[in-house]
């Protein structure tokens, strides 16, 4: 855990100190900082960045802008910071590809809680890693230990957090599972996160697996309920 490399992208040095102290002391070693979106695009082509904290409100690009840039070459969990507190900028952050996001001002203790939780999460079970463990839905497929979706025989990119909500519910196929369930079971808190979050996820799934994503097939809404995964029994 402890040598995943993370990046601060903020343009106030002293936030970025601050963040960086503390994920030092929470015993994290492989830090990078960014001050401009263009220094954080740069960093994350070079480097295997499994973490981005990222400031909406940068000069020039806003965190905002280079959030598709970034998911066009990295999957990374991203983490907005955020002095923005409406419900349509937060939910344009997850729609973008953002995964998280916390509020200014913040705690720089719950930025490292954060981050722990997430990468306990990703982190594969030596069960996991010895099966190979492959969930086959005929029309897709989601590989565990490769980390990937392949939708149709070609793989997909598929932001973290939209992953793991996926491999989720591939572990729990023909049940409704309930949002509350969902946020417990995939982010693992309650704070500054809602329903809203699980509905854009849904969404973000459904544009990869399904063929008409207003009109889902395998992953459908149970009216008052939840959502359903469905896998035909073979045979």
């Amino acid at each position: 855990m402890e040598n995943s490399e993370i990046l601060i992208v903020d343009d106030e040095k002293s936030i970025v100190k601050l963040i960086e102290t503390v994920l030092r002391k929470e015993g994290f070693t492989h830090i990078h900082a960014a001050y401009t979106a263009e220094e954080a695009l740069e960093c994350v082509s070079r480097n295997p960045i499994e973490i981005i904290v990222l400031d909406v409100m940068l000069p020039g690009q806003s965190g905002f802008t280079i959030c598709p840039k970034i998911r066009e070459i990295s999957n990374a969990y991203i983490l907005f910071l955020t002095a923005r507190v409406s419900d349509l900028d937060v939910l344009t952050g997850f729609a973008i590809g953002g995964d998280d996001y916390i509020t200014k001002p913040f705690n720089p203790l719950e930025i490292a809680a954060r981050i722990k939780a997430r990468l306990r999460r990703q982190a594969p079970s030596p069960s996991l890693k010895e099966t190979g463990r492959k969930h086959d839905f005929g029309h897709f497929i989601l590989d565990e230990e490769a980390g990937e979706l392949i939708v149709e025989g070609k793989a997909v990119q598929t932001p973290a957090q939209v992953f793991l909500l996926l491999q989720y519910l591939c572990e729990h196929p023909n049940t409704v599972i309930s949002k509350t369930k969902m946020l417990d079971a995939v982010w693992g808190f309650d704070s500054f996160v809602d329903d809203n979050t699980v509905t854009v996820h849904i969404r973000r799934i459904r544009e990869r697996i399904e063929k008409d994503p207003s009109q889902p097939e395998l992953l459908v809404t149970v009216r008052g309920l939840g959502y359903k995964l469905i896998k035909e029994k073979k045979g």
